[in-house]
């Protein structure tokens, strides 16, 4: 990759090099690598699945009206011509972040929740006021007749995850699609949509949170209940934990209450929508067989890892007490 680290570091102004590009991790939307030269370091990530330009405005606008309340965030830096994306010569589109250096925020830290709580306020604050509609990424899931189509294809690829995946359309699928449906319009702000310990970094001068890519609408109360099952333990969640993190959200000024079982819906939701597509991608004959292969290692990842629906509405009894 050392031509395209180049052509990036041309696009971007960072100087003559010599720039190497190194692999670091592989996400559901593109491959992050760490751009080196010149005795400085940046993160580049690769949209694998973008065939246009992808709009970034309001990652940027969110991302930098977090920063001026105190949310400390990698720089999504624009290129000579004023762009926070440039088109790689392979034809995919790339942008470029600050490297962060720092260790995995842990969250059984009583600082680090309080710190995710905070956090999660400030950004439904700064997100407040007028701000569209919620993507039905977020809000719908497939109906059963799409997941029986999907289940035949998995079977006649021979996949030998099929049998696991029929258990699940035919039992907890059905199960946590009852919860999912539409917000309500006057809970909705603007915020990350993905704060998740894996999506955070913690430096020299505290935690930075990463990966603004899916910035837009939600629905606060839904975006405060999947962080709480997310950060607490998830199925083996930690009262405590999860009391900490919500106590940390209300005490910095956040509006939204945990209510029912019924505010999980966007976990639900998000999780439902990643193993369909994820499956669809693992037999799906127009991608690479490198995606193919980790379309079939994410589907079978999330199926052993969905919420248990007891579980959750046990989490909800004891966020209840909270407001």
């Amino acid at each position: 990759m050392r031509d395209t680290g180049t052509f990036i570091a041309d696009a971007y102004e960072l100087g003559a090099g010599p720039w190497t590009m190194t692999p670091v991790a592989r996400g559901a939307l593109g491959q992050i690598w760490k751009l080196s030269g010149n005795g400085t370091a940046w993160a580049v990530k690769e949209l694998l699945f973008e065939k246009d330009e992808p709009d970034v405005g309001t990652e940027a606008a969110l991302r930098d009206a977090a920063e001026t309340l105190g949310i400390s965030a990698p720089r999504l830096l624009a290129d000579r011509t004023g762009s926070h994306v440039v088109r790689l010569p392979e034809g995919s589109w790339a942008k470029l972040y600050d490297w962060v250096d720092g260790t995995a925020a842990d969250p059984s830290d009583p600082e680090i929740l309080s710190w995710c709580g905070r956090t999660l306020a400030i950004l439904h604050t700064a997100g407040e006021g007028p701000s569209g509609t919620p993507s039905g990424w977020y809000e719908r899931c497939n109906p059963e007749s799409d997941w029986a189509e999907l289940l035949g294809r998995v079977e006649r690829a021979g996949l030998p995850w099929a049998a696991e995946l029929s258990r699940f359309v035919t039992s907890t699928a059905v199960d946590l699609a009852r919860h999912v449906c539409p917000s309500s319009p006057g809970d909705v702000v603007t915020s990350h949509l993905d704060l998740r310990p894996q999506n955070v970094l913690v430096g020299p001068d505290g935690p930075v949170l990463l990966d603004w890519d899916n910035a837009g609408p939600v629905s606060a109360e839904r975006e405060l209940a999947r962080a709480v099952y997310v950060w607490s333990g998830g199925n083996r969640f930690d009262a405590d934990a999860a009391r900490c993190l919500v106590r940390a959200y209300r005490d910095a000024g956040g509006r939204a209450v945990v209510k029912s079982v019924d505010a999980f819906s966007m976990l639900f939701a998000t999780d439902l929508n990643y193993v369909y597509v994820q499956a669809e991608c693992a037999v799906d004959p127009a991608v690479t067989a490198e995606q193919r292969a980790f379309g079939s290692r994410e589907a079978v990842a999330k199926l052993r890892g969905l919420p248990d629906l007891t579980a959750v509405v046990r989490l909800a009894e004891t966020l209840r007490g909270e407001w």
